[in-house]
């Protein structure tokens, strides 16, 4: 009996060792919207794109490529190189300009003579490059959203 009581006990022991190493924090996808929308002379829009970080650690956020869909036209290209370190469960902003199709450029237009009554639909989808602070590589996190962008009383060619 003495015997199993000190192999239980040496067991016990041993998972306690192994368990007081560093707690791993989760990590999950971020979330991407549209803060600001602004056309610009030249035709193109200026995006104000936040990145909500939804994990429980830091992480570097280095680039992002997916697709900007306006009502159900046909999406345009999101691209941007950059480096932000977001902390747990906070967010940041980057801008990025794109050039939009005739179709979306009608529709914001239409938006636009509604007033502050009018709303579009948008979509962001793609993937985001990012390093959780507690690995060593950064990996890719999807991203899916949706949600509406209205003219912005009183500021001409913003949208939010």
């Amino acid at each position: 009996m003495k015997r199993l009581l000190q192999g239980f006990l040496l067991v016990l022991l041993t998972a306690a060792v192994f368990g007081c190493g560093p707690a791993k924090k989760s990590v999950y996808p971020p979330t991407l919207s549209i803060q600001q929308l602004t056309v610009l002379p030249s035709g193109q829009w200026r995006l104000t794109v936040r990145i909500q970080n939804n994990s429980y650690g830091e992480m570097d956020f280095q680039s992002l490529d997916g697709q900007l869909q306006i009502a159900k036209l046909v999406p345009v290209r999101l691209h941007a190189t950059f480096e932000r370190d977001i902390p747990a469960l906070a967010g940041d902003v980057i801008q990025l300009d794109v050039l939009p199709t005739a179709a979306m450029d009608a529709a914001l237009k239409a938006t636009a003579g509604k007033g502050s009554s009018g709303a579009l639909a948008y979509r962001v989808t793609g993937s985001a490059s990012a390093k959780p602070e507690q690995e060593d590589k950064p990996r890719n996190f999807d991203f899916n959203g949706n949600d509406w962008i209205s003219p912005v009383p009183g500021i001409p060619n913003t949208y939010r």
